[in-house]
């Protein structure tokens, strides 16, 4: 369950407790769904009930026991607690993460595409002004990924719409992956770092995790087994932040599309490689360890990693090398 899944749950519980008569209120647009903060209970928390507390005439507590009723049943949760002046929170089940694994495998690099946005027409002016033509492209191709219908205006070839203004050798990637890191509103990055292959080069990190869940399948071959999903808990206890950050990632797209921000997407990727990297070292069996039923789960989970770094570094328009 994606914490778009679990949103669309909560919602739904609380249209149910409106039709029901349980509670008087208009139902909401959308909720919000956040991954719990340090010291909270479970791993993803929602303040809806103290939002809907004052038009429905009750106190959070109330209402967030009415919601808690209506949620108690629905798979894919394994608690629904009630903290604090009446937030819920929300533990996953154990096979949750398992079905999320074979969720992004199945979509492939368009894990994280949907269709909130569908309906929706966005007109993009066109502009010669290379960061500018190069941030409206990604937004457009971000906006599409989420159903929304774009029209953009042309604008040619943005790397030579001012020669010498960038030196080419930087390479499409890096100049790409300098001007979008940046919050529109911030000066691109500097390029040169960018071109230096070490771990606090962000490009590097991120194009090197998804090249290490390729190479992570080449030498499961040559031990003799592929990815294959097993039964919950298989993954082990260091998965949590790698698993996290998938099922991020569909917020992570759809967010920068909301808010013009391919930033958001660029800085969830670094979060990605960051959990895949600290992971990877479970992955493969160790001296004469034969190889597991845990070691085929972790595979399958580090290669969903790597199809979600491809899919967002496609989504800026950014290659995603297989060796680094």
């Amino acid at each position: 369950m994606t914490p778009a899944d679990l949103s669309l749950t909560v919602l739904h519980a609380v249209r149910r407790a409106v039709d029901d008569g349980a509670l008087r209120v208009d139902v909401p647009p959308r909720v919000k769904v956040e991954r719990t903060r340090p010291g909270g209970v479970g791993e993803y928390a929602s303040s809806v009930a103290l939002s809907l507390a004052r038009p429905a005439g009750r106190t959070p507590l109330d209402v967030a026991g009415i919601l808690r009723e209506r949620l108690q049943d629905v798979s894919g949760l394994r608690r629904v607690e009630i903290t604090g002046p009446g937030f819920l929170n929300f533990t996953l089940r154990g096979d949750a993460d398992t079905d999320l694994v074979r969720e992004v495998l199945a979509a492939g690099t368009a894990y994280g595409h949907g269709t909130d946005l569908a309906g929706t027409f966005v007109p993009l002016a066109a502009t010669t002004a290379p960061r500018d033509a190069l941030v409206t492209e990604t937004f457009a191709r971000l906006l599409r990924s989420q159903g929304a219908d774009v029209e953009i205006g042309r604008y040619g070839e943005w790397l030579h719409v001012h020669p010498g203004e960038y030196d080419p050798s930087y390479g499409d990637d890096v100049l790409r992956w300098a001007f979008l890191r940046a919050a529109p509103h911030d000066r691109p990055l500097d390029l040169a770092p960018l071109l230096v292959p070490h771990e606090r080069n962000p490009l590097f990190r991120v194009r090197y995790a998804y090249s290490r869940t390729r190479q992570l399948l080449v030498n499961a071959r040559q031990l003799g087994f592929a990815p294959e999903l097993g039964e919950p808990g298989e993954f082990g206890d260091h998965a949590a932040p790698l698993l996290g950050a998938l099922r991020d990632h569909p917020s992570a797209l759809l967010a920068a599309a909301r808010r013009r921000a391919p930033d958001r997407v660029a800085r969830h990727l670094e979060a990605v490689a960051d959990a895949l990297l600290a992971f990877q070292h479970t992955v493969l069996p160790l001296g004469d360890e034969k190889p597991s039923a845990a070691h085929r789960s972790r595979l399958a989970l580090a290669e969903a990693a790597g199809t979600v770094l491809a899919g967002g570094l496609s989504a800026l328009g950014i290659s995603a090398p297989d060796r680094i």
